[in-house]
C-alpha cells in the first residue's frame, strides 16, 4: 500500500493535523495484540475519514466493517447533534476492545455496535444514511453497496475503502484471484452505476467515494 515515495509519505503525514490521544493508544494497542493490523485506517486517512465527515455532516451513518474501532472515532467527529454511527463487524473477538475505547471516548450514546453478518444486518436498519462506509470483506463489497444504496438519501455518499487494493486492480496478473477480482467488479458496477457520481481518491489503499444523485 504504500504507493508514494517515502519522503513524500513522511511530508504528507508530517502536514495532516496529529491523531488525539484516544486514536494514537487505539492505533498502538490494535498493532502491538491484533493480527492484520494494516486493516486500521491510520492517521491521514483517520483525518480524511473525520473531514469527510465534517463536511457531510451526517445525522446516521453506516459503517461496514468495526475492525478495532479506529475509524468509526474518526467518522463520529462530523455528526450532527443527536447523530449515530451504526458499526458493524462478524468479529466478536475484537468486541471488548472497540467497547472500551468507545467507552474512553465517551462516544457510547453516538457509536451503536452490531455483531453478525452484515449482510443478515443491514436490511433490519431502519435508517436513511447520510453516510455509508464500507471496509469489511471484500468478496461482498457489491451486496453491500446494493444493500445499503436504497437507504441513503439523495445528496448522501458511500465511500468504499481498499479499492486499490495495494495496486493489484491495475496489474492484470492478479485478475484471477478473487478479492482482486471482486473489488475490480466493485470499481467497475461503481463506475457505471447512473445513480452516483464517483471519484476514485488514491489515498493509501484507495477510496472509492460515490454520492447518490436521486
Amino acid at each position: 500500500m504504500d504507493f508514494l515515495p517515502e519522503p513524500i509519505e513522511r511530508y504528507v503525514d508530517s502536514h495532516t493535523r496529529e491523531e488525539s490521544d484516544i486514536l494514537i493508544k487505539l492505533n498502538r494497542e490494535t498493532y502491538a495484540k491484533v493480527m492484520m493490523p494494516q486493516m486500521l485506517s491510520g492517521h491521514v486517512q483517520g483525518r480524511f475519514l473525520k473531514m469527510l465527515s465534517c463536511m457531510i455532516n451526517p445525522v446516521q451513518v453506516l459503517e461496514v466493517g468495526t475492525f478495532t474501532g479506529y475509524s468509526s472515532l474518526c467518522l463520529v467527529g462530523g455528526l450532527k447533534e443527536g447523530g449515530m454511527i451504526h458499526t458493524i463487524d462478524i468479529n466478536e473477538e475484537l468486541h471488548p476492545m472497540v467497547m472500551r475505547y468507545i467507552k474512553e471516548a465517551g462516544m457510547e450514546d453516538k457509536i451503536k455496535t452490531y455483531i453478525g453478518n452484515a449482510l443478515d444486518i443491514i436490511p433490519t436498519l431502519n435508517y436513511t444514511f447520510d453516510l455509508v462506509f464500507i471496509d469489511a470483506d471484500k468478496t461482498n463489497y457489491s451486496k453491500y453497496y446494493e444493500l445499503a444504496i436504497d437507504k441513503v438519501r439523495p445528496g448522501g455518499f458511500i465511500v468504499a475503502d481498499n479499492v486499490l487494493w495495494s495496486g493489484k486492480v491495475a496489474d492484470g496478473k492478479f485478475k484471477s484471484d478473487e478479492e482482486t477480482k471482486a473489488i475490480m467488479e466493485y470499481n467497475d458496477m461503481v463506475m457505471h452505476d447512473s445513480r452516483v457520481e464517483n471519484v476514485l481518491v488514491p489515498i493509501r489503499d484507495g477510496l472509492m467515494i460515490a454520492r447518490k444523485l436521486a
